[in-house]
């Protein structure tokens, strides 16, 4: 039974009473059950927007998990740039850690994005010559 009907329900045991509409307790009563008609059509028109409102989050939610599937998943990625592995720095400047690419490594050198500190990076004893990382390339 839904509020509205609950509310007529009501009314109707209220008009099966033979409450006179006009003496004090029946003016009451009649004004009490307008306000919970009035109350009940409200609640069922927020209900309906709240129904309306989550399809539309739905929707919302289903495009999105598209679009991150579309362009964030890394399983699918036939590019490059999900090759890329990242190594922590710590600046020693700030103590703030960030992340740099293998190419940046290589390059010797990047400022720290929280002070603008410049640190150089020296890769000439890294590792033996004959490794595969690619840091002993142009010697």
């Amino acid at each position: 039974m839904t509020i509205t009907e609950k509310v007529a329900y009501l009314k109707g045991l209220l008009e099966g009473l033979g409450v006179d509409a006009e003496s004090k307790e029946g003016k009451i009563w009649k004004a009490v059950m307008d306000v919970l008609a009035d109350v009940a059509i409200s609640i069922e028109d927020l209900e309906a927007t709240v129904e309306e409102m989550g399809e539309q989050v739905d929707t919302i939610d289903e495009d999105l998990d598209a679009l991150e599937t579309d362009y964030y998943d890394d399983e699918d990625c036939d590019c490059d740039c999900c090759d890329d592995e990242f190594y922590e720095i710590t600046c020693p400047n700030c103590d703030e850690e960030f992340g740099v690419d293998e190419e940046t490594l290589l390059d010797g050198g990047v400022e720290c994005p929280n002070c603008g500190e410049h640190l150089e990076f020296d890769l000439s004893d890294c590792c033996d010559d004959d490794c595969d990382c690619g840091c002993c390339d142009d010697e």
